[in-house]
């Protein structure tokens, strides 16, 4: 079951310097803080960032919640999907998968234990 958007991913070319502006644009400091992953908890959302791509040209990924990522991973595929990113542990149990759907687009589904799914049902 997917219960609604989670998570907005946004490449950036210096992870350092975007951390440091969105602290001051959010007022909070990222809750998750890695060298390949920067996260916020902003009104019961995630937004993320990756030093990755190039910001501006692939855009955004939207994550949408799920309680179990292999199932609806499986199920999304037989509907036409294919696997872009395989399901991976990105740390702290957070698990992601980026699949293409049949006309070109990525669509990544998250599965986060901290994130507190009562809050926003």
């Amino acid at each position: 079951m997917i219960h609604g958007m989670r998570t907005t991913v946004y490449p950036v070319a210096d992870l350092a310097k975007a951390k440091d502006w969105f602290t001051q644009v959010f007022g909070k400091a990222p809750y998750f803080d890695q060298p390949f992953y920067v996260g916020f908890e902003i009104g019961g959302f995630e937004l993320g960032l990756v030093p990755d791509g190039e910001p501006g040209t692939a855009g955004a990924t939207v994550y949408w919640g799920v309680d179990d990522i292999e199932a609806e991973t499986a199920r999304i595929v037989v509907l036409g999907a294919t696997v872009h990113t395989a399901i991976q542990e990105v740390g702290d149990a957070i698990k992601v998968v980026d699949l293409r759907d049949p006309f070109g687009n990525l669509l990544g589904l998250i599965y986060n234990p901290h994130f507190d799914l009562k809050a926003v049902r």
